[in-house]
């Protein structure tokens, strides 16, 4: 075999190797893009013209976030925020478009106090969070849809509802509470709980749940927020039974007065 043959094989070796090892590499690239930003990933691809543009804009995202100085929160301002996440919930059942209002300055302040900016624009803070909360972002974005119709009076008070269950799941991770999740739950469970004295049945029946179509997580997550639509159904039949009873008690002692007075009459 002469030189020249050799020198082309190489050469043709190393290129099929440098082309398979492009692809490699874009495939790990690949991989660990949508296993970081999940949903998030998909809609890049969806929003723009190649998967490669796309793949440029999720890695564009990570290099900006490595550049942030993201830093947690002190334990003692992680309790004033589920102090105020309370009160934002608790006003919930008088007015709830301010709710949701007020729950989306909540998440603007925490994301500022962890070392987001939030000057950019709603796009741009998206972007951001999509870096470490993927899973949720999904949901913050349709919580600030339903709190942009509500300014213009196009949004339930269902789906006010369905916007504070989600602005929750992005406040518990903002918080950054790790192993300790169960803390923000229990505090949300304590805000929900009427006060004794003026507690009423909240239960609502099964076909109302059903009528509604949410999941055991979303009618979890909005007992947990204290949002829940409440029904009286519970106390109102139980008033009910107990005044038929009392009826039916009344009306038997009646009929037996007037069978004893007519046997009184009879004997005289």
């Amino acid at each position: 075999m002469s030189t020249v043959a050799v020198v082309v094989i190489v050469i043709v070796v190393l290129v099929v190797l440098a082309v398979a090892g492009y692809f490699a590499r874009a495939q790990a690239r690949r991989r660990g893009l949508q296993e970081r930003f999940g949903p998030e990933y998909d809609r890049a691809v969806k929003d723009h013209e190649s998967t490669r543009e796309a793949e440029q804009e999720l890695l564009a995202r990570q290099k900006r976030h490595d550049q942030l100085e993201i830093r947690p929160l002190a334990p003692e301002v992680r309790e004033r925020h589920l102090g105020e996440w309370r009160q934002v919930q608790e006003r919930f059942v008088d007015a709830p478009e301010t709710a949701v209002s007020e729950a989306d300055r909540l998440i603007h302040q925490v994301m500022s106090e962890r070392g987001y900016p939030t000057d950019e624009g709603y796009e741009q803070q998206v972007a951001d969070l999509s870096v470490e909360h993927a899973a949720t972002i999904g949901r913050y974005r349709q919580a600030h849809d339903i709190g942009s119709r509500a300014g213009s009076g196009q949004a339930s008070t269902e789906d006010l509802r369905q916007a504070m269950v989600h602005y929750r799941a992005l406040f518990t991770e903002l918080l950054d509470i790790g192993d300790d999740a169960n803390a923000t739950n229990h505090a949300t469970d304590r805000a929900a709980e009427p006060d004794a004295a003026g507690a009423e049945t909240t239960a609502a029946p099964a076909t109302e749940t059903g009528a509604r179509g949410e999941t055991a997580e979303e009618e979890a997550e909005a007992e947990r927020d204290g949002t829940a639509p409440r029904t009286k159904t519970g106390a109102k039949v139980k008033a009910a039974a107990e005044r038929a009873e009392t009826d039916t008690k009344t009306r038997a002692r009646t009929t037996a007065g007037r069978r004893t007075a007519r046997r009184d009459d009879e004997g005289a």
